[in-house]
Protein backbone atom coordinates (compact mmCIF):
# COMPACT_ATOMS: atom_id res chain seq x y z
CA UNK A 1 0.00 0.00 0.00
CA UNK A 2 1.25 3.41 -0.78
CA UNK A 3 1.98 5.70 2.14
CA UNK A 4 0.74 9.37 2.10
CA UNK A 5 1.42 12.21 3.94
CA UNK A 6 -1.90 12.02 5.91
CA UNK A 7 -0.61 8.64 6.59
CA UNK A 8 2.49 10.36 8.74
CA UNK A 9 0.43 13.18 9.87
CA UNK A 10 -1.91 10.98 11.21
CA UNK A 11 1.39 9.06 13.45
CA UNK A 12 2.77 12.12 14.02
CA UNK A 13 0.32 14.24 14.48
CA UNK A 14 -0.31 17.69 12.64
CA UNK A 15 0.75 19.83 15.52
CA UNK A 16 2.84 22.88 13.68
CA UNK A 17 4.64 25.27 15.75
CA UNK A 18 4.74 28.85 14.48
CA UNK A 19 5.94 32.10 14.84
CA UNK A 20 4.98 35.88 13.33
CA UNK A 21 6.63 37.82 11.27
CA UNK A 22 7.78 40.32 14.62
CA UNK A 23 9.71 37.47 16.04
CA UNK A 24 13.58 37.61 16.78
CA UNK A 25 15.63 34.54 15.38
CA UNK A 26 16.97 34.16 18.79
CA UNK A 27 13.02 33.62 19.90
CA UNK A 28 12.76 31.24 17.06
CA UNK A 29 15.88 29.03 17.92
CA UNK A 30 14.80 29.29 21.73
CA UNK A 31 11.69 27.54 20.92
CA UNK A 32 12.81 25.62 18.45
CA UNK A 33 15.31 23.98 21.16
CA UNK A 34 12.51 24.09 23.83
CA UNK A 35 10.02 21.77 21.19
CA UNK A 36 13.75 19.77 19.95
CA UNK A 37 12.64 20.62 16.16
CA UNK A 38 14.29 21.76 13.37
CA UNK A 39 11.91 24.28 12.38
CA UNK A 40 9.06 26.69 12.68
CA UNK A 41 6.10 28.05 10.13
CA UNK A 42 5.98 32.00 9.93
CA UNK A 43 2.12 33.00 9.43
CA UNK A 44 0.55 36.02 10.46
CA UNK A 45 -2.87 36.08 10.84
CA UNK A 46 -3.13 32.69 9.87
CA UNK A 47 -1.41 32.92 6.55
CA UNK A 48 1.57 31.14 5.70
CA UNK A 49 4.78 33.04 4.60
CA UNK A 50 7.48 30.57 5.27
CA UNK A 51 10.20 28.05 7.31
CA UNK A 52 12.79 29.30 9.67
CA UNK A 53 14.77 26.72 9.83
CA UNK A 54 18.14 25.83 11.42
CA UNK A 55 19.83 25.54 8.04
CA UNK A 56 18.15 29.15 7.39
CA UNK A 57 19.80 30.56 10.55
CA UNK A 58 23.50 29.01 10.02
CA UNK A 59 23.68 30.27 6.10
CA UNK A 60 21.84 33.24 6.86
CA UNK A 61 22.64 34.77 9.87
CA UNK A 62 26.17 33.17 11.57
CA UNK A 63 27.44 33.17 7.77
CA UNK A 64 26.54 36.74 6.99
CA UNK A 65 27.75 37.99 10.34
CA UNK A 66 24.29 39.25 11.67
CA UNK A 67 22.96 39.18 15.00
CA UNK A 68 20.26 36.89 16.00
CA UNK A 69 18.53 39.15 18.50
CA UNK A 70 17.91 42.02 16.11
CA UNK A 71 17.29 40.09 13.21
CA UNK A 72 13.30 39.10 12.36
CA UNK A 73 12.65 35.79 11.01
CA UNK A 74 11.19 37.28 7.68
CA UNK A 75 14.52 38.34 7.20
CA UNK A 76 15.82 34.82 7.00
CA UNK A 77 12.94 32.53 6.60
CA UNK A 78 12.44 30.37 3.27
CA UNK A 79 9.26 31.33 1.59
CA UNK A 80 9.68 28.88 -1.41
CA UNK A 81 9.63 25.74 -0.89
CA UNK A 82 7.31 23.53 -2.63
CA UNK A 83 3.78 22.46 -0.85
CA UNK A 84 2.88 19.19 -0.84
CA UNK A 85 -1.14 17.30 0.59
CA UNK A 86 -1.87 15.31 1.99
CA UNK A 87 -3.19 13.13 -0.45
CA UNK A 88 0.79 13.09 -2.13
CA UNK A 89 2.72 10.04 -1.82
CA UNK A 90 5.57 9.46 1.27
CA UNK A 91 8.04 8.43 -2.39
CA UNK A 92 6.75 12.03 -3.81
CA UNK A 93 7.97 13.79 -1.02
CA UNK A 94 11.35 11.96 -1.01
CA UNK A 95 11.79 12.60 -4.81
CA UNK A 96 10.94 16.18 -4.12
CA UNK A 97 13.14 17.05 -1.18
CA UNK A 98 15.97 15.31 -3.05
CA UNK A 99 16.13 17.10 -5.88
CA UNK A 100 15.61 20.30 -4.30
CA UNK A 101 18.14 19.29 -1.51
CA UNK A 102 15.44 20.52 1.19
CA UNK A 103 14.50 19.05 4.32
CA UNK A 104 11.16 20.50 5.05
CA UNK A 105 7.93 20.43 3.25
CA UNK A 106 4.70 22.50 4.16
CA UNK A 107 1.65 20.13 4.02
CA UNK A 108 -1.61 22.34 2.37
CA UNK A 109 -5.40 21.27 2.57
CA UNK A 110 -6.90 23.35 0.09
CA UNK A 111 -4.91 27.16 0.47
CA UNK A 112 -4.66 26.13 4.69
CA UNK A 113 -1.01 24.64 6.28
CA UNK A 114 -1.88 21.48 7.88
CA UNK A 115 1.09 20.30 9.18
CA UNK A 116 4.96 20.25 7.96
CA UNK A 117 6.69 17.11 6.89
CA UNK A 118 10.15 16.58 7.74
CA UNK A 119 13.02 14.48 5.99
CA UNK A 120 13.04 12.51 9.13
CA UNK A 121 9.66 11.73 8.95
CA UNK A 122 9.58 10.41 5.29
CA UNK A 123 12.76 8.42 6.35
CA UNK A 124 10.77 7.04 9.27
CA UNK A 125 7.27 6.16 7.16
CA UNK A 126 9.70 4.28 4.52
CA UNK A 127 11.76 2.25 7.10
CA UNK A 128 8.24 1.27 8.60
CA UNK A 129 6.97 0.41 5.11
CA UNK A 130 9.84 -2.02 4.47
CA UNK A 131 9.44 -3.45 7.74
CA UNK A 132 5.56 -3.90 7.22
CA UNK A 133 6.71 -5.76 3.57
CA UNK A 134 9.08 -7.85 4.82
CA UNK A 135 6.34 -9.02 7.29
CA UNK A 136 4.09 -9.78 5.44
CA UNK A 137 6.57 -11.67 3.19
CA UNK A 138 7.51 -13.83 6.14
CA UNK A 139 4.17 -14.38 7.03
CA UNK A 140 3.27 -15.67 3.62
CA UNK A 141 6.51 -18.13 3.78
CA UNK A 142 6.11 -19.60 6.87
CA UNK A 143 2.17 -20.37 5.56
CA UNK A 144 3.30 -21.61 2.19
CA UNK A 145 5.35 -24.32 4.19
Amino acid sequence: MTKKVADVLLRKGSHITTVTTNTTVLEALRIMADQNIGSVMVLEDGHYLGIVTERDYSRKVVLLGKSSTDTKVTEIMSSDLPRVTPNDTIDYCMQLMSDKNIRYLPVFDDNQVTGILSINDVVKETILSQQETISQLKDYLHSSL
